[in-house]
């Protein structure tokens, strides 16, 4: 786990996070869903691996107040709270490993982009299931999205387990039930395409 935390304070140290294989200028899927679900704007959102991602600037702008941003990496929640200035204060930043993570609270959204694909073993995906179904409100979602099977192998030197739409879905079918799932394409800042898998499931 340590090994872990190390390669992403790593990465956020060393990278120009607008240059990362999974920056987005403007996260325009995960804004839509949200969108499209009809998320109050009171709504507890979570965004698991968030780091410096841009999409809780836009929650910020579109009205949220309700948003928290875990990450591994402390150094990536630095630079996200940097760049948000003032209203860095308007976020829960949580430093924390997901299958770690612990709240005292449960969400009427968990959003994750590229995290899940990166539990590679059985004991976490299980610990992972766990800790969302715990703490996503019933009637809540879970917008997911991975590598899909035709997607890339790693990411950031790391391996990922990459999955189907039917297979990702199935997943998590013990206490979520998929309402709409999809693929498509991320092109990264050096212009690579990476298929990834979305699902947007509803906690039962």
């Amino acid at each position: 786990m340590a090994v872990t935390k190390d390669h992403w304070e790593n990465v956020y140290e060393t990278k120009d996070t607008t240059k990362v294989g999974w920056f987005q200028e403007k996260p325009i899927i995960s804004l839509d869903l949200i969108e499209e679900f009809g998320i109050n704007k009171n709504s507890a959102i979570l965004d698991v691996g968030g780091g410096d991602s841009l999409l809780v600037d836009h929650l910020l702008a579109l009205g949220y107040k309700d948003i928290s941003v875990l990450d591994i990496s402390s150094t990536s929640l630095k630079k996200a709270k940097i760049r948000l200035g003032e209203n860095a204060d308007k976020i829960e930043w949580i430093h924390s490993d997901i299958i770690d993570f612990n709240p005292d609270r449960k969400y009427n959204v968990w959003h994750d982009r590229a995290v899940f694909h990166f539990l590679m073993d059985k004991e976490k995906i299980d610990i992972y299931l766990k800790i969302s179904s715990l703490h996503i409100k019933p009637g809540g979602w879970l917008f997911i999205g991975v590598f899909s099977e035709t997607g890339p192998e790693t990411c950031s030197g790391l391996p990922v387990q990459r999955y189907s739409t039917v297979a990702l879905s199935e997943t998590f079918s013990m206490s979520f039930d998929c309402v709409k799932s999809f693929n498509t394409d991320h092109i990264t800042p050096s212009g690579v395409t990476q298929n990834y898998s979305f699902c947007c499931l509803k906690r039962k």
